[in-house]
């Protein structure tokens, strides 16, 4: 594990959104704000009561109010992106 302070920052970041009933992915293919208003938007409308945060410049869609990770990612790739999951360690 690097011992940067960048990453054991998204570290520390990765651990409490899951604690706190977070899903997180990661989506390279999300380059700009029209992609992240994409997912957000198709998320949201598959998971209502889902509150969607999409990061470009982090390549990270957090998902809080949902438990299905699978469901989630099927979203994602339906709405024409590829979704991967975060290793722990970021």
């Amino acid at each position: 594990m690097c011992g940067c302070a960048t990453h054991q920052s998204q570290g520390a970041a990765h651990e409490a959104n899951q604690e706190a009933g977070t899903l997180t992915l990661r989506v390279e293919d999300m380059t700009c704000s029209h992609c992240a208003g994409t997912l957000t938007k198709a998320i949201e409308a598959s998971l209502p009561g889902t509150q969607v945060q999409a990061d470009p410049a982090t390549k990270l869609v957090s998902v809080q109010g949902a438990g299905d990770l699978a469901a989630i990612k099927e979203i994602v790739a339906a709405a024409g992106y590829t979704p991967s999951e975060v290793p722990a360690h970021i």
